[in-house]
């Protein structure tokens, strides 16, 4: 169903004339709108718009690429049965698993905040179709070979320590090189009318990127070298990086793309940007304080005893149940607390969109691009 509907969607932007039937700017004043459209017109067949167009047609079939994988490499989740060796189906099993999070829903992610960037023109669109096809490069290598690191000791030959700890750290650099250019865009763009009424989805595509770099890069890499892997596997400093990478860059790119969908439905409409302030930083903030206060240290304390006594011991009740541990879990719910008030505010924020009759902007001021 997922791959019937976005291959649907996508579709006619990949036809020669698709990319340039997307959406320009959404202009309220009739005189502006004509301008804009003449203006269009005298520079649609210039040399740089064709080579802008192509680079365009570059990312929408890329993301056409990452969209059909992600459908398609299910398949290998298919390919044992109940009878099947145990190292036959953790190796196909992390192809499922790895090559989803860490390969080709990076690829997704990575294409989707570039063309929306590039769409909002904070990106040149050949900067963000080179930025994209690096991602590719890099995830697709990075994340193939990089599934060993899941495999280091289920029988595989040594040579896997070796392949799975590097390229496993190489897959988040795209990302949050786009990100951190997008800031500087920003920056630079801030007194245009239109971008600020697209600030806070841009906001969210940049934590996006934060949590890119920390979830998956700083933590992930944290755990992926084969001699920490050997103690930390399964503990709760798995729990920090699949904290950190699922929500931290998933969630969080849901809430972007939700975002930018909203405010393109309706340019004009003023939002509460009291209410998304406070839900974006309680949600990030009550991340970042879940890790910091309670799995972080929980993580560290039983590497420490996985280290010193035994991996049995650092999973053993007699070890969580102790005064310490228990207070670091209870420590958690600050930073669960938090977290869902945020949720909760974008929630009541989204609904306010939906039930209440919303303020219009002022006409003639350029909405989207």
């Amino acid at each position: 169903l997922w791959l019937v509907l976005m291959i649907r969607v996508l579709w006619p932007a990949l036809r020669k004339d698709g990319v340039g039937n997307l959406p320009a700017l959404h202009v309220q004043d009739d005189a502006l709108a004509l301008e804009a459209s003449a203006y269009r017109s005298e520079i649609a067949a210039s040399p740089a718009v064709r080579n802008e167009a192509d680079n365009q047609r570059h990312l929408v079939a890329l993301l056409t690429v990452a969209t059909a994988a992600i459908a398609l490499f299910y398949g290998a989740g298919l390919t044992w049965g109940r009878h099947s060796h145990l190292t036959l189906v953790e190796y196909w099993r992390w192809w499922v698993v790895h090559l989803w999070v860490e390969g080709f829903f990076e690829v997704f992610a990575t294409t989707v905040i570039a063309f929306v960037f590039m769409r909002l023109n904070l990106v040149k669109p050949g900067v963000a179709a080179a930025a994209a096809l690096l991602a590719a490069t890099i995830f697709l290598s990075g994340g193939i070979i990089g599934t060993l690191h899941h495999l280091y000791f289920s029988g595989t030959p040594t040579v896997a320590l070796v392949w799975g700890s590097v390229f496993s750290a190489l897959e988040v650099v795209p990302l949050t090189l786009i990100g951190f250019d997008a800031i500087e865009d920003y920056r630079r763009s801030k007194a245009t009318p239109w971008v600020q009424r697209y600030k806070w989805p841009i906001y969210f595509f940049v934590a996006v990127a934060f949590w890119n770099m920390i979830g998956a890069g700083l933590f992930g890499f944290m755990i992926n070298p084969p001699i920490a892997l050997y103690y930390m596997q399964g503990l709760n400093t798995t729990a920090v990086h699949a904290h950190g990478a699922l929500y931290g860059v998933y969630g969080t790119l849901g809430l972007a793309l939700m975002l930018f969908v909203l405010r393109a439905l309706q340019p004009e409409r003023i939002w509460n940007e009291k209410l998304l302030k406070f839900s974006f930083w309680a949600i990030n903030i009550g991340l970042l304080l879940m890790i910091l206060l309670s799995l972080l240290p929980v993580g560290l304390l039983q590497t420490y005893e996985s280290v010193t006594n035994g991996y049995w011991s650092a999973r053993s009740a007699e070890f969580m149940q102790t005064d310490l541990m228990q207070y670091l879990r209870w420590m958690r719910v600050i930073g669960d607390t938090v977290f869902a008030v945020g949720a909760f505010t974008f929630v009541w924020f989204a609904l306010g969109l939906i039930f209440k009759k919303g303020a219009a902007a002022d006409s003639g001021i350029p909405a989207a691009d």
